[in-house]
Order: C-alpha cells, then sequence, then structure tokens
C-alpha cells in the first residue's frame, strides 16, 4: 500500500478499504489467502516522519495441525500501528509494516475449533499392538560380518 505524502492533509487521513494479500509467499508453507486484506487506518504527518494507526484483517487457509483439515482463519491486527521518518517528499511504502505485523499475528499451531463453532476430530493414526511381537532391533546388526 503506496500512500502519496502530498495527499494526507495537515487534519490527517481516513482511508478504509481492501488491497491485494500483501503474504502471498506463504503459499509454499501451505498457508493461503483467501480474500483481499481489509483495512482501516488513520494517516498523518508531523514533524517530518509519517504515522499511521488502525486494524487490519486477512483471512487466511490454514490446516489444523490436530486433524489436518484445512480451514479459513482470519488473522486480526486490531492496534496497527507505524512511525516512520520521511524518506522522500513522494511516497511511503507501508506493505512491509502490514505483512509483519499480520506475520506476527499468524497462529502458531492453527486449530479449527478455537474460531467459530466447529468440532475438531483429530486423525487417528494405525499402530501395531503393544504386546504384538517384534523383530530385534539388534537383528541387522547380527548379520553384520566384519573382517579383522
Amino acid at each position: 500500500m503506496k500512500i502519496h505524502l502530498k495527499q494526507i492533509p495537515t487534519e490527517g487521513l481516513h482511508l478504509d478499504g481492501d488491497e491485494e494479500c500483501p503474504i502471498p509467499e506463504l503459499e509454499a508453507e501451505g498457508i493461503r489467502c483467501v480474500g483481499p486484506l481489509h483495512y482501516n487506518l488513520d494517516l498523518g504527518v508531523a514533524g517530518g516522519a509519517l504515522w499511521a494507526s488502525g486494524s487490519l484483517s486477512q483471512p487466511v487457509e490454514l490446516r489444523c495441525v490436530w486433524c489436518l483439515e484445512r480451514f479459513v482463519h482470519e488473522i486480526q491486527v486490531p492496534a496497527f500501528a507505524v512511525h516512520m521518518d520521511l524518506p522522500g517528499p513522494e511516497t511511503v511504502d507501508l506493505t512491509p509494516f502490514m505483512r509483519e505485523d499480520l506475520l506476527l499475528n499468524l497462529p502458531a499451531h492453527p486449530r479449527c475449533d478455537r474460531d467459530a463453532g466447529r468440532v475438531c476430530k483429530p486423525k487417528l493414526i494405525e499402530t501395531a499392538p503393544r504386546d504384538a511381537p517384534r523383530k530385534s532391533d539388534w537383528s541387522a546388526l547380527d548379520k553384520l560380518k566384519m573382517k579383522r
């Protein structure tokens, strides 16, 4: 999101809208944007610096760590804030700051039942019964013939 500094009046500027997903590089990690980034920001210029504050929300598709099903989660940044020195007279790009706050608010261990009213059912992993006879772990070493 690029801001033209000359379009910000002295009393500040309010921006509310949608923009393309700023975190498309996460698709390789299995995290996919399923909608636009929504922003609600107040901007201003004071003392040779730009300030911005407001909120961000980005819907993404994640994989549940418990049941491994995909689900939609909305990343919420209720207190987005930036204060930076002005690099030049024309534009400032807020996208890196937005991306950073979205990534910091991404759940580390996403669970599909944490939001909404969904019930998570874990996948069962089939294992051999505990009392089943097993081959010795040393059997491969028993077959080893070493020259002396």
